[in-house]
């Protein structure tokens, strides 16, 4: 006797109620199950490298404040997309002559 493991739709994970309904996933066999054999076994580098990351944390090249800006300021450079803080930064070492 076999377990079927049975998951429901979660709205918001990158794919739609239909892409959900339009998928036909066989279940295992008994033989197929005991083939099976961990993430690490089968990609032993690619394992590696996940477990790797990005190595030990280095000490922080900046210190966390809090700031009170403009709306209108927070708005432009947040327009300009992602890395808006460190945008906000170089403008102020640019100013105020910091290399």
């Amino acid at each position: 006797m076999s377990k079927r493991l049975s998951k429901t739709f979660e709205p918001g994970r990158g794919y739609s109620k239909q892409d959900w309904d339009d998928v036909e996933s066989p279940e295992l066999t008994a033989e197929q199950i005991k083939e099976l054999r961990p993430f690490a076994e089968v990609l032993p580098d690619l394992a590696a490298s996940i477990r790797r990351g990005r190595g030990p944390n280095k000490a922080p090249t900046k210190r966390l404040v809090s700031l009170r800006l403009s709306p209108e300021v927070i708005d432009t450079y947040k327009a300009g997309g992602p890395g808006w803080q460190s945008r906000i930064d170089a403008d102020l070492r640019r100013i105020n002559k910091i290399k």
